[in-house]
């Protein structure tokens, strides 16, 4: 894009490939299987067989998606290879393994079934980057029925049995071969998603004493209640259980949230706090820091200032994430959610794959999980979610005087950020200091500015 051009605006594509609410916009059968065309098309390149593989998470309506998608890859003359419900990460590792041209993972991650979505990632297992995604919509605009493969050239489509335990064998690779988890109690809540069968296999061989909750999906329950948008009944679980650690996945297992044996919770800043001075303490910790996002907490940032590492800011959103980290050099990224990345192992946020470094850090200490990863009193920080539909309300100056206000308030000693989400219709909006009432009456003002103007 040149930089005299005004940034087109994103009709298809959010912050995390394409999401939104099933059989509904760019998620009909119709609409995706325009996606599998345009997308088809702009990776068909070379004279070779192209091939794309596709995994799914456990709701109802990839049953739908799954065979659309498959339709418009194969109309636009590529093999397809269809891998079932597997993790976010193993979609992305397994497209680099397969040489494939294309992998896309159909999950909206944390979102509620109803939901549903669609995760490009190029041939080198990274997802795609803004002029790829924008490429693909402008295909779509323009028409995708010129240009498909002609009969003969048609795409062929098949099952493969074995993605899951190619996934289980690499996940056990990332820790070292002496280390066993024997005698260690693990809760493990893999949110009726994607990991319901992988994750406790993994752990299991590790050699844990597993006890597993949300693994039975039925099409509906994918983050119902469970997983770590719901990480309570995880913590309630480590407590019935005297477990030594509760992990919970999300819907497609690229985020993760941790328990102590006390049934604390663990974020991620606290978690990648623990990973990057365990690294940096072996000499293996690249690029002196940790990219995070605006989300990351400022309590998080002092703690890596206090040991000799920066904190680079990236906005919300993985990708973004592993982009700086490419950009410089460095293998710990992530987000307060749980949205981790380890690119020593991994080219997109893997929840198990973080979880076992935890496990590996507490084996290498020999302490509790509570001691190991308490590293630093993080800043008060509270994030209201503000639903709306329509156009987007923090454009109205009421809304813009509003967050003024509240930056004016906080100063020096606190901050805001308020944004719409690019996965769900909401408002977000978060502040942190260090007086917490006056944190709570600043996203307090501002989310009844935002209500107001809705």
């Amino acid at each position: 894009m040149r930089g005299d051009e005004t940034p087109r605006e994103r009709k298809v594509f959010g912050t995390d490939g394409v999401r939104g609410m099933s059989n509904q916009g760019a998620l009909t059968p119709q609409g995706v299987m325009s996606l599998g065309m345009a997308a088809g098309k702009i990776f068909r390149r070379g004279e070779h067989r192209h091939r794309v593989v596709i995994g799914k998470d456990t709701r109802l309506s990839g049953y739908m998606i799954e065979p659309a998608l498959c339709a418009g890859f194969v109309a636009a003359g590529m093999d397809v290879l269809m891998l079932g419900p597997v993790p976010t990460p193993a979609m992305a590792m397994l497209t680099r393994s397969m040489r494939a041209d294309l992998g896309v993972m159909i999950s909206a991650s944390h979102n509620p079934y109803h939901d549903n979505g669609l995760k490009f990632f190029g041939p080198d297992g990274y997802k795609l980057s803004d002029d790829l995604e924008l490429e693909i919509e402008a295909l779509m605009e323009e028409g995708v029925t010129d240009g498909l493969a002609t009969p003969e050239k048609l795409g062929r489509a098949k099952r493969i049995d074995d993605a899951g335990p190619r996934y289980i064998e690499f996940a056990k690779s990332t820790l070292p071969r002496r280390l066993s988890l024997e005698g260690v109690r693990v809760v493990l809540d893999c949110a009726n998603g994607a990991a319901y069968k992988t994750a406790p296999v993994v752990l299991w061989e590790l050699g844990a004493d597993v006890k597993a909750i949300g693994v039975e999906p039925n099409g509906f329950n994918i983050n119902d209640g469970c997983g770590s948008t719901h990480p309570e009944k995880m913590q309630q679980a480590v407590l019935e259980y005297r477990a030594d650690i509760g992990i919970a996945l999300d819907g497609d297992a690229d985020r993760v949230l941790i328990s102590d044996e006390k049934g604390n919770l663990i974020d991620g800043d606290q978690i990648l706090a623990t990973i990057a001075t365990s690294l940096q303490r072996q000499g293996k910790l690249r690029g002196e820091g940790v990219v995070g996002t605006v989300m990351a907490n400022m309590g998080f940032e002092k703690f890596l200032g206090e040991h000799g590492m920066s904190l680079v800011r990236t906005k919300v959103g993985d990708r973004y994430v592993v982009e700086a980290m490419r950009e410089r050099g460095m293998n710990v990224g992530g987000e307060p959610s749980g949205h981790v990345i380890l690119s020593d192992y991994a080219t997109t946020g893997d929840g198990l794959i973080t979880a076992l470094n935890v496990l590996r850090v507490v084996a290498e200490q020999d302490r509790p999980v509570s001691e190991v990863c308490d590293n630093f009193d993080a800043f008060p920080s509270i994030l209201e979610n503000v639903r709306f539909s329509g156009e987007n309300p923090l454009k109205t100056d009421d809304v813009r005087k509003a967050i003024d206000a509240g930056n004016k308030a906080l100063a020096d000693k606190g901050r805001t950020v308020i944004r719409k989400s690019g996965t769900e219709p909401l408002i977000r909006v978060m502040a942190e200091g260090e007086n917490e009432q006056l944190v709570r009456k600043v996203v307090d003002d501002i989310c009844s500015a935002v209500r107001k103007a809705l």
